[in-house]
């Protein structure tokens, strides 16, 4: 009764262990990924005036001809 005792314990200890030792290695997973992420991904897109007044010039170049 003992032996079986014991062995019931063990059991639920590994099981616990094992449930312990995967909700870790997700959370460093999780923190690892975080880190990764580029140092460039929130910020804000860079404004394209130049661009709109490019195109806007060379319309007006292309109707003079």
């Amino acid at each position: 009764m003992i032996a079986m005792l014991q062995f019931a314990t063990l059991a639920i200890a590994t099981l616990l262990a094992a449930a312990a030792a995967i909700v870790f290695h997700w959370l460093l997973l999780k923190a690892t990924f975080l880190m990764m992420q580029p140092a460039t991904a929130h910020r804000i897109a860079p404004r394209t005036e130049l661009a709109r007044g490019t195109a806007a010039l060379a319309r007006v170049y292309t109707a003079q001809r």
